[in-house]
């Protein structure tokens, strides 16, 4: 079996260009307002919802059964490339721009036919309020190198595939810059979406203007900035810290195991309001994924919510209009890092308490 390369260029080396930002923005305008769940938020989709519900959904095995549809077509070239040990040490890597098969891409490997069901698994991962966001996002962001098409850019994706459907754990991973995820069937005990997860958003420039206009992912801050204007003066002592982690791979979002000394103010310091926010957060944060994946988070995530810190970095001012870009939720088994300087990357590590992976 072939070793998984290592990460790409950083996102300078695929800036955006005009004509590019302008069929994108051609492509999914107005998609936004027309994607609200329950509430709307100046404008940006947001959940409408303080309540976290942590109630069982019936499994999702759309883009499982996919999966396995895909691995029971793959020729032995394809095997060669694409699968691995359940064990190897890339299959729970994320980066912010990469690909875990980088010699192999969809487009270069696999038939038209194999393409569309890749596409379908990607698609199937995300809401249907949000998968054709998603993807235009992905578009958005991978173009350039001469791609030129919808299916060419979405062709210069990778994937892998750990362990074997059908016989045991597996997991699929697709990779691409602003990009990780992840499909499992469970296998990877106590860990929401499979493991870590990467997602992110540049557009209308690598360096965006205050408010991020366009940006598909911004709606979160938005709604995570509403938290910091509730608090009081000393709470926001308590909140507001200087810069943000460092962006280093899979080491940003190491989880601590601890309840105490981690950045910001502890939920359980915040009055009930304050709370019910909080979970509006956590509620929109969770919008563009799949129902069972966000079942399968907050349950993670409800054990540990009054452990829960929220902080806001005051160095990554976009603008210096006092509107928070970079901000964090963490938790003893849970990173979710929003880091909106220059533009949007997220990255994403939930874990239950007895599948904590400690730094």
């Amino acid at each position: 079996m072939k070793s998984s390369p290592q990460s790409d260029q950083p996102c300078p080396e695929c800036d955006s260009s005009p004509s590019s930002r302008r069929q994108f923005l051609k492509a999914s305008g107005g998609a936004l307002a027309a994607t609200a769940v329950g509430g709307v938020l100046g404008g940006i989709p947001s959940s409408g919802s303080a309540k976290i519900n942590v109630a069982e959904a019936k499994p999702a095995t759309d883009s499982e059964s996919l999966v396995r549809q895909l691995f029971t077509g793959l020729t032995q070239e394809q095997l060669h490339a694409i699968t691995f040990p359940w064990d190897h040490p890339d299959r729970l890597r994320v980066e912010n721009n990469w690909h875990i098969v980088k010699e192999q891409r969809v487009g270069q490997l696999f038939d038209r036919d194999q393409q569309a069901l890749i596409r379908e698994i990607f698609m199937k991962l995300h809401s249907e309020e949000y998968r054709d966001q998603v993807l235009h996002q992905f578009i958005h962001d991978n173009r350039g190198r001469g791609l030129t098409t919808e299916e060419e850019i979405f062709g210069s994706a990778s994937v892998a595939l750990f362990g074997a459907p059908g016989t045991g754990k597996f997991e699929f991973v697709f990779t691409g810059r602003h990009c990780t995820r992840r499909c499992d069937g469970d296998s990877e005990a106590g860990a929401a979406f499979g493991g870590p997860i990467f997602y992110g958003h540049a557009a209308r420039s690598f360096n965006e203007d205050p408010g991020h206009p366009d940006n598909v992912y911004w709606y979160q801050a938005q709604q995570a900035n509403q938290v910091f204007q509730m608090l009081d003066g000393k709470q926001r002592d308590q909140a507001l810290k200087g810069e943000g982690r460092d962006e280093r791979g899979s080491k940003t979002v190491e989880l601590t195991g601890k309840a105490e000394g981690l950045d910001g103010i502890a939920v359980s310091e915040l009055t009930v309001d304050q709370k019910e926010q909080v979970r509006k957060v956590l509620a929109d944060l969770l919008m563009p994924f799949r129902e069972a994946d966000r079942a399968e988070c907050l349950k993670l995530v409800e054990p540990q919510f009054e452990q829960l810190h929220m902080a806001f970095y005051r160095n990554q001012d976009i603008g210096k209009d006092g509107i928070w870009d970079v901000w964090q939720i963490e938790g003893p088994n849970m990173v979710w890092y929003f880091r909106g300087d220059p533009h949007v990357h997220t990255w994403v590590h939930v874990r239950g308490p007895e599948h904590s992976q400690t730094a």
